[in-house]
């Protein structure tokens, strides 16, 4: 039998965090949009016809003074922390199950305020005083019932959760509490003609998962009232930042190398003591004339403790010695605070290592220019998802996460043509993801600033592409950047691409031609270039070499 769970459900959170993110009233009619779609709204929205899922512009026609919210999962969380605070100071040890909802065993609480029915009621006053936020509270046997009990603002008597989930729908099973999505599952179940949960609970196990598999089984036992997994308990933050105070201040490099290593030793055996390491670290100081100094680094690796110490020295030499940022006098406070931390078993290296000391020595090197110059003085370069070649090449500060800009997948894909290319030898218009993006091999030179030019046929006319995604005439001559047009031997093209036409203002729109063009002196060579067309102007963005 499943442990009795009480959940704490604050509805409608990421609206409840946006708004008051965006400083709005808490009444005014609001929605969270995600990929044109409505994710979360408000009570005053839903008043109004405004659903989840409809399309952004569907909801807006039903009310016309919906504000729009953009969806930011990192806003829900930081809002949430408060929520989460004052539960903990009532009952430690709450899980968090996801920003808007948590979860802690009802058994400890209830004994110690009196009941489950007086815990519920001193747990929603808590947080419409402390967190200033409203809130429903369900408990029942297990983890999803208590979720769908909170839903309803119900306790479940004990026992009782089978009872209280057989009338239920069928859809609640669509996406439990800890994110599973079960949607083809669930349409499954509705089209055998299983409309309810209870119905579902009452076929034997065995055939169950003969018929749906694991996951099968585990919605079945969702159903039958059984719990999934045992809570995780949140433990409450501890506050490890380091701050060390120096008298007399200090002002010359080497009594800040002798400074820095004590705070950071000291910062990396709180974390070690509790199984944790650093990957992004906060170094702020404070001299004597009241002047303030922050600065955060991210590292690719987590820190040790000669790391903590080598990035604290570079940065407060950094700042003993800039030209620009320099502080008037010495320095009397330095904090080390841990911005970011993992488990430490990531320190932990494969049997043979993952980089070699050539690699360790570059990596320090790059540091030490960031201390020196900034934390965007050294980038490389990630590849992502895009059309064209610029946009598939994102800049990363070193150290920071090599997170591309836009994902493999394109969810909004638009529409291109499909015509072959000869020179790379497949066809411009290429499969999901990024239909219409340009396919391998790449060009070897890709300009940030693409190049001026002018694409003319035999006569001496400018060659365009019209409305319907066709070449006015035939390339005969192109001129780049002002330099004398050269003929062109070969050509493949245009290839018409349209993106986010559904925005205000018609996206963006334009057309790709590869194109080989001949000599202009005895020592060059045939030239292979990417030109694209767009509001009726040529230019070159890559060179085939």
């Amino acid at each position: 039998m499943p442990a009795r769970v009480m959940v704490v459900w604050c509805p409608d959170w990421p609206v409840t965090a946006g708004v008051a993110a965006e400083d709005l009233a808490a009444r005014a009619p609001a929605a969270v949009v995600s990929a044109n779609r409505i994710v979360a709204c408000s009570a005053t929205a839903r008043a109004q016809g405004v659903r989840c899922g409809q399309r952004r512009r569907e909801a807006q026609g039903c009310c016309p003074e919906l504000v729009v919210l953009t969806d930011d999962p990192d806003r829900d969380a930081r809002a949430f922390e408060p929520v989460a605070a004052a539960v903990e100071g009532l009952a430690p040890g709450v899980e968090v199950v996801c920003p808007g909802l948590i979860a802690l065993p009802a058994r400890g609480p209830a004994r110690y305020f009196g009941g489950e029915a007086a815990v519920a009621e001193r747990i929603v006053d808590v947080i419409a005083t402390q967190a200033r936020v409203e809130c429903q509270v369900g408990i029942a046997d297990g983890l999803f019932a208590a979720t769908l009990a909170a839903h309803r603002g119900l306790l479940v008597p004990p026992q009782g959760s089978a009872g209280f989930l057989a009338p239920l729908s069928i859809t609640e099973l669509h996406q439990d509490a800890t994110g599973v999505d079960r949607a083809a599952l669930v349409d499954l179940l509705h089209r055998l003609g299983l409309r309810t949960l209870g119905a579902f609970a009452a076929l034997p196990v065995d055939d169950i998962a003969s018929r749906f598999g694991l996951d099968g089984v585990r919605a079945h036992r969702l159903a039958r009232g059984l719990g999934e997994r045992p809570l995780a308990r949140r433990d409450p933050p501890a506050d490890l930042t380091v701050t060390r105070r120096f008298d007399p201040p200090l002002d010359r490099v080497d009594a800040v190398a002798f400074a820095s290593r004590e705070p950071a030793e000291q910062l990396h055996a709180a974390l070690a003591a509790r199984g944790l390491a650093c990957i992004r670290l906060g170094i702020s100081a404070c001299t004597e004339a009241g002047e303030e100094l922050h600065r955060v680094w991210r590292c690719a690796e987590p820190l040790t403790a000669s790391g903590i110490a080598d990035r604290v020295r570079w940065q407060l030499d950094g700042w003993l010695t800039s030209r620009d940022c320099r502080p008037s006098t010495g320095i009397t406070l330095l904090q080390l605070t841990p911005e970011e931390v993992i488990g430490g078993q990531a320190l932990q290296r494969g049997l043979w290592g993952e980089s070699g000391e050539d690699d360790e020595r570059a990596g320090r090197a790059l540091v030490r220019v960031q201390a020196m110059l900034g934390p965007d003085a050294v980038f490389t370069g990630v590849i992502g998802g895009g059309r064209d070649p610029t946009d598939r090449v994102r800049l990363v500060p070193w150290g920071d996460d090599r997170v591309p800009a836009r994902g493999a997948e394109d969810p909004l894909a638009g529409s291109s043509m499909c015509t072959e290319d000869p020179l790379a030898g497949s066809s411009m218009c290429t499969a999901s993801p990024w239909p219409g993006r340009l396919p391998a091999p790449s060009p070897s030179r890709v300009f940030t600033r693409p190049l001026p030019a002018e694409v003319l046929d035999d006569a001496g006319c400018v060659v365009g592409v019209s409305g319907r995604g066709r070449l006015t005439g035939v390339p005969y001559r192109i001129a780049m950047d002002g330099n004398p047009p050269r003929r062109v031997l070969a050509w493949a093209g245009p290839w018409p691409v349209e993106e986010r036409w559904w925005e205000p203002g018609g996206g963006r729109r334009c057309a790709r031609m590869q194109a080989v063009l001949d000599v202009t002196g005895p020592a060059d060579d045939p030239l292979a270039v990417l030109l694209a067309c767009e509001t009726g102007h040529w230019r070159v963005e890559g060179i085939y070499e």
